[in-house]
């Protein structure tokens, strides 16, 4: 697919709208939003494995394993607006808007419109992010305090997961292996293993701005020590 095209543009541009749609109404209290982004996320594996089963070509060993972290973010993203669990929303938030979105813009793929993997990359990429919009614009979800650390040692755990699976099957989950085929942010930040460690900086940069809207109701750097605040359950 080609990066920055009419195709891409156009996709995007509708994600947008169907998310200012759910939001709208998730703000005017109708729960069919709500039901329906977390249907869509908890169901977007299975359907992109369904198509997997049909092409005609045989896929790379990562896309069975949902190691991704959009795989990831599409669970937390679909149990945290169910249940809205602090953590679950913490993580969506924050690895949909600092994480996801970029698949967005960079995406990293291969076939363009209207293959069936196209629909399942853009809707899987698309959902995560309008949850992670979502939940403060139409829930009015709030982080709790100290969310960055919580978020960065998860982010750790990510990361040591996925590089150690990397290691053992030979996987790219992450980009931690190498960088993605086409144009992307990390190739702005230098070679492998380098961009690893400049990875993990600019995450703690796109997240502290993405929290700042919060700061004036929650330190988003440290904790009172119990790691709940009630009034954001």
């Amino acid at each position: 697919m080609p990066l920055f095209g009419t195709v891409h543009g156009v996709t995007v541009i509708v994600i947008a709208l169907i998310a200012g749609i759910c939001i709208r109404e998730g703000r005017r209290g109708l729960l069919w939003p709500r039901a329906t982004l977390a249907f869509v996320c908890l169901s977007v594996f299975p359907l992109n494995q369904l198509v997997l089963a049909g092409v005609d070509f045989e896929p790379p060993l990562e896309n069975f394993i949902p190691c991704h972290l959009c795989d990831i973010a599409a669970v937390t993203a679909g149990l945290g607006i169910l249940t809205r669990k602090p953590l679950l929303c913490e993580l969506t938030y924050c690895w949909g808007l600092a994480g996801t979105m970029q698949g967005l813009i960079t995406p990293n793929l291969a076939f363009d419109f209207p293959h069936p993997l196209f629909w399942t990359f853009f809707i899987q990429h698309g959902v995560i992010v309008i949850v992670a919009l979502y939940l403060p614009l139409a829930m009015n979800w709030k982080p709790r305090d100290g969310v960055i650390p919580r978020v960065i040692f998860w982010n750790q755990i990510y990361f040591i997961t996925a590089f150690t699976v990397n290691t053992i099957l030979g996987t790219n989950f992450g980009f931690l292996a190498r960088k993605p085929n086409v144009t992307s942010l990390l190739d702005q930040l230098g070679d492998w293993p380098i961009y690893l460690l400049w990875l993990q900086l600019l995450a703690i940069l796109l997240m502290t701005l993405l929290l700042l809207p919060f700061r004036r109701s929650i330190n988003i750097w440290r904790s009172d020590g119990i790691g709940v605040n009630p009034k954001h359950e």
